[in-house]
This record gives structure tokens, C-alpha cells and sequence, in this order.
């Protein structure tokens, strides 16, 4: 049996953002509190309680940023019929203790010297206000937004937004679409706006109609698609926080490989048609992961040595696959040694 490493995180301040939108301020305990390094446009796993059955794991995006002095906090927006959603804005409060995983999540910048054009829809604004905050503080480029709402009071972290202006009112652009002003963002005013960013690094998250519009927005402006990044939540479908049975088979041929994880390097025997996350489970790593389903990237690690290929991804873009990250719950090997590393 094996399980993926959870942690107790306390409730310290619960936020109302907007009339659907609250944001959660956790903290873990002291003895774990290394586990909670993070990077901009990271995510948490959060357990749900629940008795269906599959349990009721949900991913929400860290709003806060890791070069300021902030704790941990994730923003959730109610969502029709959405299970976790509403179980989080109706009854979570301080001082409640939840269980959740590490960071996880590769939506996030490779550097922050660079210019960015951030496009965010409704609840989407959350993974990207903490690569706003973060490229502001840490980085040395100018940063442009583009948010989408419904209204005026649709609007997350409106007062954050006006006075990350002022202070930065010579770096940092915002420019609101609001369905009750100008109804919904129109390809063409989309594509003005990519236009006239068109030499910088894009992220963007938000519902699919609005990525999509994005996208080809983006492609017709001239953005090479090495500088375009989308942030992708789909429903987990299995639940990390239970115990699961890693069941291997061996008996075909079988590579070696060394991996480093939480600092300390392992050799294992790697049977070619078993998964690597598998592999590593079975022989007592922990690992992390959360889907198993090539859906989050929460397991991704990085392939120095070998060759390998993913049974399915979901979430990984081709600069990803470019640089050596792969999906540790979606990898087989190709060759006979590989080299892999979870710690960079």
C-alpha cells in the first residue's frame, strides 16, 4: 500500500473577495513548513470532506506570492453545482484544520526579468495575481493584465489591482473587460490588445471559451508559441490522499534509474511497462502526485539522462517537454539508464 504525503494546514483568515469569491489564508504546521516552498502560479490539493466515493480531491491556485510576506492563500469562486467549491466557501472558516498536499504545478514563469501579458478570466485571475505580485517585487520587467468579468462586482482583488498600479504605475498596465460594459470579449478587441503586447511572455487562465478566444488571439498577433502558457484544471478522478495498491510487472525487460527526490538519490530497477511514479511508490518513495491521470502535472520531474514518453498529457506544453519535464504518473522508459530529478 502506498500513499501520497499529506499535511494539516490551519484556516488563519478567510477573505470575501466578491458575493462568490472568498480566499483562504492557511497555514501548515511548524515541522512542515519546508514542504510548502512554492513558485508563482502553483497550486494546492486540497481534501475535501465528503463520503462519495472517489473522494472529493480539488486543485486551487495560490494567490499569494512567494517573494513577499505573504501566507499561503488559495481563492475559490463558486461554481454551479461544484461540489468543492461551495463546500469551501460555506464552510471553511479560521481556525479549521484541512487536509491538503505540497505546491504543486508547472504554470509558472521560467524567469521574471522578462515582460509579460497576463490574460485572466473571473476566478483565473488567481494563479496569475501571484505571477503579477511576484514579477513585480522580484522581476525587472513590465507587466500588462487583461481581466474579464461579468461586472463591476465580479471583479477579484479589485483594491489589490488599483494599488499594485499606483506603486507600480510605471510597470504595470490593467485593462478590465466587463460583460455588463462592453459585453463579451470580442476576438478582434482580443486581438488589438495581443497586438499590442506582442513581444511578450503570455500566461492566461480562465473557463475554455475565453482560452480559446486567447489563443487565437495570440497566434494571430504573432506570439511564438514558446511564450504562451495556459493554466489547464480538470476534475480529479481519483482520490490522492487514499491508500492505493501499486501492483508491478516485472516480467518483461526492465532499465535503471537514479532519481533524486527531496535531496537524496536513488537507484531503482525500472521495469519498461510500468509507470515511473508506480515504480517509485512501490519501492517507498514519496513522490508526490495527485491525479494519476496526466491531468495536473502535480507529479512532474525532469529527465537529465535517457529517454522516456508519456502515455498521456494533459497538461504539459512543448517548451515544457522541450526543457525535460514529463509526468512522472505517464512515463515509460525508452532507453536502458535514465537520470531523473524532482528537485529542480
Amino acid at each position: 500500500m502506498s500513499q501520497q504525503r499529506a499535511f494539516k494546514v490551519r484556516v488563519v483568515e478567510v477573505i470575501a473577495e466578491t458575493p462568490d469569491a472568498r480566499s483562504i489564508v492557511v497555514e501548515p504546521e511548524v515541522a512542515d513548513a519546508s514542504h510548502f516552498g512554492y513558485r508563482p502560479g502553483q497550486f494546492l490539493t486540497l481534501n475535501i470532506p465528503t463520503d462519495r466515493e472517489g473522494g472529493a480531491a480539488r486543485c486551487y491556485s495560490l494567490s499569494s506570492s512567494p517573494s513577499l510576506d505573504e501566507r499561503l492563500k488559495i481563492t475559490v469562486k463558486r461554481t454551479e453545482g461544484g461540489y468543492g467549491s461551495n463546500w469551501v466557501c460555506d464552510h471553511l472558516g479560521v481556525d479549521d484544520v484541512i487536509e491538503v498536499l505540497a505546491p504543486s504545478g508547472t504554470f509558472t514563469p521560467r524567469s521574471l526579468d522578462v515582460d509579460f501579458l497576463l490574460f485572466a478570466a473571473g476566478s483565473g485571475i488567481t494563479p496569475v495575481m501571484s505571477i503579477l505580485k511576484t514579477a513585480l517585487h522580484e522581476g525587472s520587467g513590465k507587466v500588462a493584465l487583461v481581466y474579464a468579468n461579468r461586472d463591476e462586482q465580479s471583479v477579484i482583488f479589485r483594491d489589490e489591482l488599483v494599488a499594485l498600479e499606483k506603486a507600480y504605475d510605471d510597470r504595470l498596465q490593467v485593462i478590465h473587460l466587463l460583460e455588463s460594459v462592453q459585453g463579451l470579449p470580442r476576438a478582434r478587441t482580443l486581438e488589438q490588445l495581443a497586438g499590442m503586447w506582442a513581444d511578450r511572455h503570455v500566461f492566461m487562465c480562465g473557463p475554455e471559451p475565453f482560452m480559446d478566444a486567447v489563443t487565437a488571439a495570440v497566434s494571430e498577433a504573432g506570439v511564438t508559441p514558446d511564450r504562451v502558457h495556459h493554466e489547464k484544471f480538470l476534475s480529479l478522478g481519483s482520490d490522492p490522499f487514499a491508500d492505493s495498491v501499486v501492483e508491478l510487472d516485472d516480467a518483461g525487460p526492465t532499465s535503471t534509474v537514479e532519481v533524486t527526490l527531496d535531496g537524496a538519490t536513488t537507484t531503482l530497477a525500472w521495469p519498461r511497462s510500468n509507470k515511473l511514479l508506480d515504480v517509485l511508490l512501490a519501492a517507498g518513495l514519496e513522490a508526490p502526485y495527485s491525479c494519476r491521470e496526466g491531468n495536473c502535472s502535480a507529479c512532474a520531474c525532469i529527465v537529465l539522462e535517457g529517454d522516456l514518453e508519456m502515455e498521456r498529457n494533459e497538461v504539459l506544453e512543448a517548451e515544457d517537454i522541450a526543457e525535460g519535464i514529463v509526468l512522472g504518473c505517464q512515463a515509460v522508459p525508452l532507453s536502458d539508464r535514465l537520470r531523473i530529478t524532482y528537485d529542480q
